[in-house]
Formats: C-alpha cells, sequence, structure tokens
C-alpha cells in the first residue's frame, strides 16, 4: 500500500505523538509498505536522510504550545505532491494544519482517511487564556465537527474512545493501543550508566526517582516534587531525576530552589530518543502523577525497561498496570510518598513488580502495533471502496483480518458506525 501520515508532530520533535508515528512508520516499512510523511518544517531536522519520504511545508511555532509546529504555506504543492503518489489511505495524526490539509486532499482525490485522536483538549484549555475563552461543551462540539467527515477513527485507549463517543462522535472507531519498541530498552553497559551518573551527579547508591516526559501543567509534576521530601527523611541520598522540557520546567526548578532541594531534583532537560531507553535504567522506580495521558507510552517503556511504576490511578492505564501486580497506584496525591517509599524500602518486591511488568508489556509490542494497524488500514480502505463501488484491487495475500474479508460484502457502513469499536491488542 501507499500510505500517507499527516501530522504536525513528528521526529526531532520529542512527544507520544511523534512516538508513535516513528513506531508505525518503521513497522508498516518492515511490511512492504511504502510510508510518506506529511509534516512541518523543523530546524533540527536531517533533511537528508528523509529525502523522498518526508516531506515538510514551511511552519512556524504555535502560538498557544511554542514546541510545536503549524504549518502556513506549501499547501497547494503538496496536493500535486499527493496526485502522484497514488495513495491507497490517508492517517492524519493532528486537527490542525497538515490533519485538515489532509482532509482536503482526501476529498480532492477519493482516497479513504483515517484519523488518530491523540490529543484531549479538554485538558489542556488552560493553555489558551487560562481557560476562561474555550469551555469544555465548546471543544466537544468542535472535535465532533472533525471528526465527523472522517472514514475511521483511532483511540489510543479505551479512554480516548470513551471521550469520543461522549463528544457525540458516532463513528467506526478502532482501539489500537501504541506499540513499544521492546529492543531500545534492553540494558546498557553499567560504564556508559555510570558515565551519566557522574554527570549529573549522582552515586551508583543513590535511590533514584525517575520522572520522564513533557514537563507541562497537565503533568501534575508538583505533586512528585511535594512527596519527595518525605522520601528523603527515609533516604535522605535519594535523587528526583525529572528527564524533559516543557513549559513549566523553570517553574519547577525555582520550586526545587526554594525548598532546598536542588542538589536533589535534578533537571537534565530533553533527550534524544536514542538514548531514553539508557536515562530510564538510571532509575529505581517510575512515577508519574498525571491522569490526563492518551496513551501512556512512558509507562510502557518503563514496564519495557524492567523499571517498577507507580503511577496515579486512571483510565488510560488501567488495561496493563494492575496495582500489586504490574505496578502500584494511588488515587490521591496524599498517599504518593508512601507507595515511592515502599518501592524503594523493598527491593524484592519492586523487583517482582517490575518483572511482571516486563511480561505484560510484550502484549504491546512494535510488531503487533504495526499488524493492527496494517489490517485497520485494510479494512477501511475496503469498505470505502465497497461502499464508493469502485473495484477492490488489494491483493488478496493482503487480506488478513476476519472483518477485511467480510466487508466485501457491505453496501453501505450506517450499520457499523454508530458504537461500533473492536479493542486491537
Amino acid at each position: 500500500m501507499n500510505i500517507g501520515i499527516f501530522t504536525d508532530t513528528y521526529s526531532p520533535q520529542i512527544s507520544g505523538v511523534a512516538t508513535s508515528i516513528t513506531i508505525m512508520e518503521e513497522e508498516l516499512r518492515k511490511r512492504g509498505h511504502n510510508v510518506y510523511i506529511f509534516t512541518t518544517t523543523d530546524p533540527n531536522a536531517d533533511r537528508a536522510s528523509e529525502q523522498g519520504r518526508v516531506f515538510r511545508l514551511p511552519s512556524i511555532p504555535f502560538v498557544f504550545f511554542p514546541e510545536r509546529r503549524v504549518a502556513i504555506a506549501g499547501m497547494a504543492k503538496f496536493i500535486r505532491l499527493v496526485g502522484e503518489l497514488n495513495l491507497d489511505i490517508i492517517h492524519t495524526h493532528t486537527e490542525f494544519s497538515l490533519g485538515l490539509l489532509g482532509k482536503k486532499i482526501a476529498k480532492k482525490y477519493g482516497i479513504p482517511i483515517v484519523h488518530t485522536y491523540h490529543t484531549m483538549y479538554v485538558d489542556y484549555l488552560h493553555y489558551i487564556a487560562k481557560g476562561k475563552i474555550l469551555k469544555p461543551n465548546m471543544v466537544k462540539r468542535m472535535t465532533r465537527s472533525f471528526c465527523e467527515s472522517y472514514q475511521a477513527l483511532i483511540a489510543p485507549t479505551e479512554k480516548v474512545r470513551h471521550h469520543l463517543e461522549d463528544c457525540g462522535i458516532h463513528k467506526l472507531i478502532y482501539t489500537i493501543p501504541t506499540g513499544t519498541n521492546l529492543s531500545s530498552f534492553e540494558r546498557v553497559s553499567e560504564t556508559k550508566l555510570n558515565e551519566i551518573r557522574a554527570s549529573l551527579g549522582i552515586s551508583k547508591d543513590d535511590p533514584v526517582i525517575l520522572s520522564l516526559g513533557r514537563v507541562a501543567y497537565e503533568k501534575n509534576i508538583d505533586a512528585i516534587i511535594d512527596a519527595f521530601p518525605d522520601v528523603l527523611a527515609e533516604m535522605p541520598n535519594a535523587k528526583l531525576l525529572i528527564v524533559g522540557d516543557g513549559p513549566v520546567r523553570g517553574e519547577l526548578e525555582e520550586k526545587a530552589a526554594a525548598m532546598g532541594l536542588e542538589r536533589s531534583i535534578l533537571f537534565p532537560g530533553a533527550i534524544p530518543w536514542n538514548e531514553i531507553g539508557t536515562y530510564y535504567q538510571l532509575g529505581h522506580v517510575f512515577v508519574s502523577a498525571s491522569t490526563t495521558e492518551t496513551q501512556g507510552l512512558t509507562y510502557m517503556e518503563a514496564m519495557a525497561s524492567t523499571l517498577p511504576v507507580v503511577a496515579k490511578r486512571d483510565e488510560s492505564i488501567e488495561d496493563f498496570l494492575i496495582d500489586g501486580k504490574t505496578g502500584l497506584l494511588f488515587d490521591s496525591d496524599d498517599e504518593l510518598s508512601n507507595r515511592l517509599i515502599y518501592v524503594l524500602k523493598n527491593p524484592a518486591r519492586a523487583k517482582q513488580i517490575a518483572q511482571n511488568g516486563r511480561s505484560e508489556v510484550t502484549r504491546y509490542s512494535a510488531d503487533n502495533f504495526g499488524k493492527t494497524i496494517e489490517e485497520t488500514y485494510l479494512e477501511i480502505v475496503a469498505m470505502f471502496q465497497t461502499i464508493q463501488k469502485k473495484p477492490i484491487d488489494l491483493k488478496p495475500t493482503l487480506i488478513k483480518s476476519k472483518m477485511a474479508s467480510q466487508v466485501f460484502s457491505l453496501t453501505s457502513n450506517s450499520h457499523v458506525r454508530k458504537g461500533r469499536s473492536s479493542r486491537r491488542d
């Protein structure tokens, strides 16, 4: 298949969306498909390595999220280019510039189109005039308006699918968790780890609590910092390592300094993707107090690194983080310090939970993710061509799923739109 991915966020940007797309692209290429990425310019992109597979539109930083970008020109050129690539399907990953362009191109050329809804914007209204302009019901109406023109939608978790249904969207919805490339989190040499420890001022004997991801208000990193003094009271040499960057990093650094903890709470900043696996191995426990996740990629990465996870209970992680088995959960921020102390003081129990987590996350491998995405594309293309009364030209050997083989008899998709969802592991 010829597959077009339209996204405002892509490598070298670091985010859950960029990671998801990178893994998807790699897995689809392994399966013999041609994957073309349509995205925004980035001053740090390696254009030479992207030749012929990544096409970038001139862009500027997004006003509300300066670390993200939106396209401002080059639309007509892209429209002509897509006409030459003979795309079989378009997959959008943004509700902004490239997402709108993907929809326009799909309509112009009669290409089936699917959208992954990555971000629950009701959790981010504080970035826009501190939530005084856009209200949750307005965002839900906007979401419904954007999503209704797609052949199908992909939700990374049941939490997102339920949100889309709550927005009043009655479409074919697939729940497809993003896969994890397990090989990226294999153990590295102790020499390498010691080098990084030395650069950060961490002793090999220091218990390390790791937080990794976007350093933003909605991640509730404040709660982790507030819990840390209780940990220090039990383990004075403990370190809190907050890896990543974002709009509140400066505030949190100031808060740590005001608490007199600047030597115990460390902020190394954003880390290149190819080094992320190494930083997970610095930790003795991974922690998150966020309830705004839509994919839980960092949790899975920590589990793939055989690192015990302490997380705030949330629907987005309930399928793979089972309290006391594959992780430790807490409901109130007041419970966090006790959970962290328990993990650090009970290494045998922590090891067992970490091993259980590693076994659990193998269900969410990158290979399974690529297989499921491929089957989903085939189903959508088959349905679209049947409904449009176009000849089916996909190779029979590619029709791998039961749904795809049955879909040729469909004459209308009206009976599969409302409430149609499938668990895809």
